[in-house]
C-alpha cells in the first residue's frame, strides 16, 4: 500500500496497522494497493484511534482514474450508506442520506466491513450483517482501496487490519 504524508493527510503504517489520517476539513484520503478487478468482495477491520465520531471511512471498488468509484461508509457515530463517485462528483446511491445502525460499533472500537461488487449488485456488510444493497452498472472493473474522511472537524485517524479481497472469477463448463 502506498505511503505519503502531507499536512492536509497521511496514509502510512503505525503500529503494524495500516493508517489514514485526515487533517483537513471536509476531505477524504485514500490508498489502493493498484489492482484491477471486475467482480470483488473486499473485507476489512477498522477502529478510529482519533478525531470526532462525525467522520466516515470505509472501502472502495471499482476505482478507475484518479477519482471515479463506488464507496461504502460507516462512520464511529453508527451512520452507513453506499455511495457513487464519478470525476470527483458524490452521490449517495443507497439512500436519500445516510442511515444509522445499531449493528455499527460507535466510538473507538473495531468494526468489520464487507463491500461485495459483484455484477450490478454492490453490497455492504457490517459486523457481519448486511446493512445496504444497491443496483449499478455504471463501473464495471478497477481498482478496492481503503479510505477515511472528515467532516467539519479533521483530525480523524482510521486504522485498518485484516484486509482481504476475493476475486470473484465466473465459474467455467
Amino acid at each position: 500500500w502506498n505511503q505519503v504524508s502531507a499536512p492536509n493527510g497521511a496514509t502510512e503504517y503505525a503500529d503494524g496497522l495500516y493508517r489514514i489520517w485526515v487533517n483537513e476539513p471536509n476531505l477524504d484520503v485514500w490508498a489502493r494497493p493498484g489492482m484491477d478487478l471486475g467482480d470483488v468482495s473486499i473485507e476489512v477491520d477498522a477502529l478510529k484511534v482519533a478525531g470526532e465520531r462525525n467522520n466516515r471511512f470505509g472501502l472502495i471498488c471499482r476505482l478507475t482514474g484518479a477519482n471515479s468509484f463506488y464507496v461504502f461508509l460507516i462512520s464511529s457515530d453508527g451512520f452507513y450508506g453506499i455511495g457513487k463517485v464519478i470525476n470527483g462528483q458524490f452521490w449517495l446511491i443507497s439512500d436519500e442520506r445516510l442511515r444509522s445502525s445499531p449493528l455499527i460499533r460507535t466510538g473507538s472500537t473495531a468494526n468489520s466491513l464487507r463491500a461485495d461488487c459483484v455484477g450490478s449488485s454492490l453490497a455492504l456488510y457490517v459486523n457481519g450483517k448486511k446493512l445496504a444493497e444497491v443496483q449499478d452498472t455504471e463501473l464495471l472493473s478497477g481498482d478496492v482501496g481503503l479510505f477515511a474522511g472528515a467532516y467539519e472537524t479533521s483530525g480523524v485517524d482510521i486504522r485498518f487490519d485484516n484486509f482481504v479481497v476475493r476475486d470473484f472469477k465466473p465459474a467455467t463448463p
